[in-house]
């Protein structure tokens, strides 16, 4: 890939006309990008598809915080760079021809039903004597059941856990400490993940991080996302499933059961409340979309 790019790069050089610093930027931007392939199994540009492209722009906008211009502009160094695969033959189609800038991000975040998340949670069973299993189980009944970015979840340590309080402290965005709930449920798998499968992946050593690798060291944010994207896979759920679906998911649950949206504000971390205001319009297709399903006037 870093071969294709090269190539790319003169291409933008010679016949585009590029200034350098632009190309620069291209440069960086495809570099990050390639390298956020390799992490998740796609060994060439041919091997990514639409939704992989939408992985990587949502973790440049949710874990990494950065801005809309600049998330752009990474879509428009990606949709170029496949716009001349295609021509050249070296992808069987650009994969990029229907992915419009402007309306990107305007499309509401994903979530998954009930039903999705018990059959997701299903994949790796609460009684798994496996370590791996058992920690897999975990990481996603701590990601749905607290609403915690990626990034949050790889960065507790053992001492971020208050079990007999029932609470997690997190350390978000900006260094901003917060204290969430933990459920009952993800209390019991806890406990059984520090008895039966923390003290065999740490084997002796004594890395402080929570969630650990089979070689007992902390465990990447690259390979949370694969936990999950698996765990969709083998659940049979379709929709694009990452580890951010089950933050949004956590929102929109608590809402729609009534919570207050001041709470689910301070439990996701959110320093303005019109980040958290995206899940009452959420609610508000689901209410259109039932009227529009079931009333004669619709």
């Amino acid at each position: 890939m870093n071969q294709i790019i090269q190539h790319f790069l003169g291409y933008l050089t010679a016949e585009r006309g590029l200034a350098r610093n632009s190309v620069h930027a291209y440069a960086a931007d495809l570099q990050d990008f390639s390298d956020f392939l390799l992490a998740h199994r796609c060994t060439s540009f041919a091997d990514a598809s639409r939704e992989t492209i939408l992985d990587y722009l949502e973790i440049c906008r949710n874990d990494r915080g950065m801005e809309v211009s600049s998330i752009a502009r990474r879509l428009i160094a990606i949709k170029i760079l496949y716009r001349y695969l295609a021509r050249e033959h070296l992808v069987p189609s650009d994969i990029t021809g229907i992915m419009e800038s402007p309306r990107l991000w305007h499309i509401l975040p994903d979530f998954l039903t009930y039903d999705e998340v018990e059959r997701l949670l299903a994949v790796y069973p609460p009684s798994a004597k496996d370590p791996l299993t058992l920690r897999n189980r975990c990481i996603i009944e701590l990601l749905y059941s607290c609403g915690l970015r990626v990034s949050e979840c790889v960065d507790l340590r053992t001492d971020s856990l208050k079990l007999d309080d029932k609470i997690v402290r997190v350390l978000g965005k900006g260094s901003k400490e917060r204290i969430v709930p933990i459920g009952s449920v993800a209390i019991r798998l806890l406990n059984r993940y520090f008895t039966h499968a923390r003290p065999v992946l740490a084997g002796g050593r004594q890395d402080t991080h929570l969630f650990l690798s089979n070689h007992g060291h902390k465990l990447d944010r690259e390979r949370v996302w694969m936990i999950v994207k698996d765990a969709a896979r083998i659940a049979g759920i379709i929709k694009n499933i990452h580890p951010h679906t089950l933050r949004h998911s956590f929102a929109s649950h608590l809402l729609e059961n009534g919570a207050d949206l001041r709470v689910i504000q301070e439990m996701l971390g959110h320093a303005d409340i019109a980040t958290t205001q995206i899940y009452t319009h959420i609610e508000q297709n689901k209410l259109l979309a039932t009227f529009r399903q079931f009333h004669p006037r619709s």
